[in-house]
């Protein structure tokens, strides 16, 4: 979830109105991800397409899970994800470069979870 600062700078003015609180996002609205530089947890509303970490301020770009492949790593075996399409992804415990090819191809994360996949987009 994005991170802002609100500065105090006293009480309102009569004449200003003031926004009725937002009540808070549903479950189903937030999504999680760990942050690509520090590890931490981050929420965020579901649709973003990047998330700045409020820790480090890394921008974090989103993946759905319909866009997320994974693969056990060629040499330590640890389970990595990677953006669906990739030809290889680099492990981030041993440094190890998996190819990834049908042999070692794991079905998106989306299917595994029972989601169906999305609409196929056709071009006009």
């Amino acid at each position: 979830m994005e991170s802002t600062v609100e500065v105090d700078k006293g009480p309102v003015p009569e004449h200003q109105s003031i926004a009725a609180a937002q009540p808070p996002p549903s479950p189903s609205e937030i999504a999680q991800m760990v942050c690509g530089s520090c590890r931490r947890l981050l929420k965020y509303s579901r649709g973003a397409r990047h998330v700045q970490c409020s820790c480090c301020q890394t921008v974090n770009f989103v993946l759905e899970a319909d866009q997320v492949g994974q693969v056990k790593c060629g040499s330590c075996a640890v389970l990595l994800m990677y953006q669906y399409g990739a030809s290889s992804v680099r492990c981030s415990s041993c440094q190890f470069l998996t190819e990834i090819g049908e042999h070692n191809k794991r079905p998106p994360w989306s299917v595994q979870q029972g989601q169906p996949p999305p609409p196929a987009n056709p071009v006009h």
